[in-house]
């Protein structure tokens, strides 16, 4: 219930007034709808086929004129009066319909921006310990359920106030039958509970396999390059054949859940007329016309008393999502790294002297081992500084941490002699770009991938990047130049190219800091000399740390900081550590040199 109230909570803050005037105006629909029938009296009587013995009905006196005039003017009055009615209650519903859908689609991506929001300025941890597949399924699936949920909450509510004045106008009618039918009702209701239980269960399996089904094709169409490469089709089609088989068998239970306690309704309504009217006419000698009473209140109340169970039902399917989006939306504000409004502040922090770690320590669970351990390092302004080490050393943690991505569990990170805080991370990340082992591209042209970190990028200035990345050569020959699509990840571009690409990005961004995560690890010797190339011409102009895989990238590094088991074991110049035969840098030099030969 805490759920669903959130949500109805969440809806009133994004519409307003609005949303309740809309409901309000069903129920008067409603009311309208309900009048109809009553015109039904004094048509009748009117007609003179059957006297409904309903004079003594208050509300009814309000048509008694109607009754009075004779049939050649009286029917085609009431008759016009009905067609009014009904086509003017149409016409509001549909505005109605039209106003409800733009609220509930508003609604929906009110809930999506908010979720996103929460998601991009939650910490690096949360991406580190959630699979992506789980925040796809819930951006696009889970929202959307729970949306269309909470605004069948607000509906149903409207319709109980609906059926509550058509039950008023069948009491005034017939009390007899009202209570009879309302009795019925609640008794089919508090037996039929569970139903309920099922649909809350349904829902929660359907959650689940939502889940499963987007984690799988995430994986596959990330890997798609190893499935094709090492023939693993079937093993995969096998696997999605079997998930899409449970979704399926998910919704055919769930339609064949709904149908059976809508059959259980429907036989219970014929049972019940029947009854009804048996009764009436064996033991009380009812007339045509208070038998013809009877089937229209039980036309029109009893598909109220089902219609509610249905709505139960659809809403306790959607409970489980209620949960989910809830869950992961703590989750991102618990997880929230800085103030949200700082990402209208556009300014930079600039490293004039040097950044510092003092006894640094981190560890990415409490019960694990650390990660880094005691770090002391000092990263001069306009040089290259190069980490190296074995695979697993924390050559990356140290960067993310450098970055603001991962915060110390001790020590601090101190940029001229400014601790980095969450009040000045953004300025900080501001001033750094980042050049990832694997370089990421989006699927559109050069020119926006290289826009998107500066939006008034000139084309001369694009090019002047482009030049110092060394990728101008390899762009001008594409056949539409910097208008280029380059495909999912730019997928139509080599690894060399791609590399050179993404360095050309970060370049443009114009930062003081340059940070290359292994950024040749993967390139040719001829990509990887391009790359030195477009480094040598950098250093000076900006502060440059790269993590090296091929020690042969930092030859003219500054500074070599060299990591074991989370710990700095040697610190200094590339000429300086090679020289110390017995040292792990000389060890590392010497693996590479022999796998070269």
């Amino acid at each position: 219930m805490k759920a669903i109230i959130y949500f109805l909570k969440q809806i009133h803050r994004y519409s307003g007034k609005i949303v309740y005037i809309n409901l309000l105006a069903v129920t008067g629909i409603g009311l309208l709808d309900s009048m109809a029938i009553l015109l039904l009296v004094p048509l009748l009587s009117t007609s003179g086929l059957v006297d409904m013995g309903t004079t003594d009905i208050p509300i009814v006196h309000m048509f008694g004129s109607f009754a009075d005039m004779p049939m050649a003017f009286g029917l085609p009055v009431i008759l016009a009066i009905f067609v009014v009615i009904v086509i003017g209650q149409n016409l509001v519903k549909r505005i109605l319909n039209v106003k409800n859908t733009r609220i509930q689609q508003g609604f929906l991506r009110y809930m999506r921006v908010e979720t996103y929001q929460l998601l991009l300025y939650a910490n690096w941890q949360l991406f580190l310990k959630n699979r992506k597949s789980d925040f796809i399924n819930m951006l696009t699936s889970e929202i959307a359920r729970s949306s269309v949920g909470a605004y069948s909450v607000l509906q149903f509510i409207s319709s109980l106030g609906l059926s509550f004045i058509q039950i008023v106008l069948a009491f005034i009618l017939s009390p007899m039958i009202t209570i009879f039918i309302l009795v019925c009702g609640l008794v089919l209701i508090l037996f039929n509970r569970k139903f309920l239980k099922r649909s809350l269960t349904l829902g929660g399996r359907n959650y689940e396999l939502s889940k499963e089904y987007i984690s799988g094709i995430t994986d596959h169409l990330d890997g798609i390059k190893d499935i094709k490469s090492n023939t693993l089709e079937r093993s995969r089609l096998n696997w999605f054949g079997m998930i899409t088989k449970e979704i399926e068998k998910e919704q055919v239970e769930f339609m064949r859940l709904k149908s059976t306690s809508q059959l259980y309704y429907k036989a219970a309504s014929a049972i019940l007329i029947a009854l009804f009217i048996y009764v009436a006419v064996m033991m009380f000698q009812a007339q045509a016309a208070q038998l013809m009473l009877i089937i229209i209140l039980f036309s029109r109340l009893w598909p109220r008393v089902t219609g509610i169970q249905s709505s139960l039902e659809q809403i306790a399917t959607t409970v489980p999502s209620f949960y989910a989006v809830i869950a992961l939306q703590e989750e991102c504000k618990m997880a929230k790294e800085c103030n949200i409004d700082e990402k209208t502040d556009n300014t930079s922090m600039t490293m004039k002297q040097h950044i510092r770690c003092s006894q640094i320590h981190f560890r990415y669970h409490k019960k694990e081992y650390y990660a880094l351990k005691n770090i002391h390092l000092t990263i001069p302004s306009h040089q290259m500084t190069a980490i190296v080490g074995r695979s697993g050393a924390g050559k990356s943690t140290l960067i993310d941490l450098l970055m603001g991505l991962n915060r110390p569990e001790c020590g601090e990170i101190l940029i001229d002699g400014v601790p980095l805080t969450d009040e000045n991370l953004f300025a900080w990340r501001r001033s750094i770009s980042y050049v990832p082992q694997e370089p990421f591209l989006f699927h559109t042209s050069i020119r926006e991938n290289l826009t998107m970190v500066k939006a008034g990028a000139t084309e001369e200035e694009m090019w002047q990047a482009l030049e110092f990345s060394s990728a101008i050569t390899f762009v001008k020959q594409l056949p539409e130049g910097l208008d280029t699509i380059i495909g999912d990840r730019g997928i139509k571009l080599s690894g060399g190219e791609r590399q050179r690409l993404v360095l050309a990005r970060a370049i443009l961004r114009k930062p003081s800091i340059l940070v290359l995560d292994e950024a040749t690890s993967a390139l040719d010797t001829e990509n990887e000399v391009k790359i030195q190339s477009a480094l040598e011409r950098l250093k000076g102009k900006m502060t440059i740390i790269i993590i090296a895989h091929r020690l042969s990238t930092i030859r003219h590094a500054d500074q070599v900081v060299v990591l074991e088991e989370g710990q700095i074991i040697q610190q200094g110049g590339f000429a300086e550590l090679s020289q110390e035969t017995k040292s792990m840098f000389h060890h590392l030099l010497r693996n590479q040199m022999e796998a070269v030969r």
